[in-house]
């Protein structure tokens, strides 16, 4: 298979980067797909003096490793790694070769202390924009720790074990044999995983911040940033950094940006937050806050950080249906994103529960893979735009359900049909489908602030005023997680901005 000539200028600028010679030890059969692969080493190969091809006997069939000559493969690849993943490629050539990961430190150092040998593989799909962050950690801990191997399996290539395994939704990541992660996590929260948390003495060295941040998507950092640049002392804890925008794929309304997409708009926000002297706290969720002489937040570990004030920007997450069948049969059957798990169901029925502009979007998606999409709306009409549902309309493969209320999603070991009630009727009905993804808008990360004595909608939206002020004295609070009549990602940098300079005018006050 021949690179497009943009990929390989774009490879050759890297390849220039190489810090020491590396082989491609790769497992080929006489198949078609063995044929593209070795097509696709062989091009890598002819673009560098550093690269060198071999032979050898790895698990899998057509699959190759990378390793500096004369080592043994810690980081493989079972599957041609372009899409999304040719990023993952890139750097694991990259930092085979010498070149340093992009990570703090305090992580490298914890990478290292693992003792235990460990194998991971990742089953990943090209079109996922969440597997290559998985991917890419894994490769990383391979690389400085000679104890642990990865492999990234393309889904598209070896569907039998996919099948085998029940897989349903990426990226999914095995240790032993057994289900060890699913879904989009950051190296932080993988390390968490394998290595356990970190202690709460770690955090006893902390000193009282003037602003401390919680969340870090747009509003978080947004707010840090400003409030660093005031000469606050900012502190920023984030249970995973970027929030819901690393679901989002493509940015068509951030002005001054024609197109971006989430995680790389979230690398370029972090490396601007880290331009400033902001403490990033990564992977520690806050489980309490108080207003006492200082404000107090509770860390899961037990930890507790003290600040004069605090920017809660918590985000949204996906809502739930909330029937049955719905959580027992997520990864299953179940999911939210048509971009990372639309691929698994190529060829197979399924349904969007929701019919606003996500429903229709994935919807649309969809309709591209799969054999047929119905889309079940509660309301009596679609919400989405109109654009949208003419788009719709003149698709052949998808059915639209108006007044349709979900009754429950079935299956045993995965998800075969959803039982449904036409709401203007009172019939019940059922469609035989193998995928859910359920689109129905999204829910603030409010649940544990009912203690709080935070002011909440009925919805668990936090309640500001223009200032971006809660009705505790000294927190504030930014983005998709306050009554904001929208939520979008420019709004929630706005606001995050606005609860800085609004806490620095309550300290500069008191």
């Amino acid at each position: 298979m021949a690179l497009s000539p943009d990929i390989k200028t774009q490879l050759n600028q890297y390849l220039d980067l190489l810090e020491s010679d590396i082989q491609l030890l790769a497992h080929l059969g006489d198949d078609e797909q063995s044929k593209k692969m070795q097509e696709f080493l062989e091009e890598i190969v002819a673009m560098s003096d550093h690269i060198s091809l071999a032979s050898s006997d790895l698990d899998r069939i057509p699959s190759f490793g990378i390793a500096k000559q004369g080592e043994e493969p810690r980081v493989t690849f079972a599957g041609i790694p372009l899409g999304h993943e040719f990023t993952s490629f890139i750097l694991a050539l990259l930092q085979v070769s010498g070149r340093p990961p992009k990570v703090d430190q305090e992580i490298i150092d914890r990478i290292k202390s693992i003792e235990k040998p460990m194998h991971f593989e990742t089953y990943a799909s090209l079109s996922c924009h969440n597997c290559p962050d998985v991917v890419q950690a894994f490769n990383i801990m391979a690389v400085l720790n000679p104890n642990i191997s990865h492999t990234m399996i393309e889904g598209g290539m070896f569907q039998d074990e996919v099948k085998e395994k029940g897989i349903m939704s990426v990226p999914a990541v095995f240790f032993e044999n057994e289900l060890f992660h699913s879904g989009r996590a950051t190296i932080d929260q993988l390390l968490e995983k394998i290595a356990g948390p970190l202690s709460e003495e770690a955090f006893s060295n902390k000193e009282t911040y003037d602003v401390l941040v919680v969340g870090g998507g747009p509003a978080g950092n947004s707010a840090a940033i400003y409030a660093a640049r005031k000469g606050l002392r900012t502190g920023l804890l984030a249970e995973t950094f970027g929030g819901q925008v690393m679901e989002t794929v493509g940015i068509e309304n951030m002005i001054g940006t024609l197109y971006t997409e989430g995680p790389q708009l979230m690398a370029q926000i972090e490396e601007h937050t880290k331009s400033y002297k902001v403490d990033i706290i990564k992977s520690q969720l806050a489980t309490k806050i108080e207003k006492k002489e200082l404000i107090e937040v509770s860390l899961a570990n037990g930890a507790v950080l003290t600040a004069k004030t605090a920017i809660l920007a918590l985000g949204a997450k996906w809502r739930n249906v909330n029937v049955p069948g719905e959580e027992e049969l997520r990864t299953k059957g179940v999911t939210n994103c048509p971009h990372c798990d639309g691929p698994l169901f190529e060829g197979k029925d399924v349904a969007v529960i929701g019919g606003g502009n996500s429903g229709l979007e994935a919807a649309l998606d969809l309709a591209g893979l799969c054999k047929h999409v119905t889309v079940l709306e509660f309301l009596p009409e679609l919400k989405a735009d109109q654009v949208l549902q003419d788009r719709a309309a003149k698709t052949n493969n998808l059915t639209i359900i108006k007044n349709a209320a979900t009754k429950e999603i079935l299956g045993q070991n995965q998800v075969t049909g959803i039982d449904y009630t036409d709401r203007e009727s009172g019939n019940d009905a059922h469609i035989d489908v193998e995928g859910v993804f359920v689109q129905i808008g999204l829910l603030p990360n409010t649940e544990w602030l009912k203690d709080s004595g935070i002011e909440l909608t009925d919805r668990g939206e936090i309640i500001v005023d223009s200032h971006g002020a809660t009705n505790v004295p000294g927190i504030f609070a930014a983005g998709d997680c306050t009554n904001s009549a929208y939520k979008q990602i420019i709004i929630s940098m706005g606001s995050g901005a606005t609860a800085a300079i609004g806490a620095f005018d309550y300290l500069i006050r008191q």
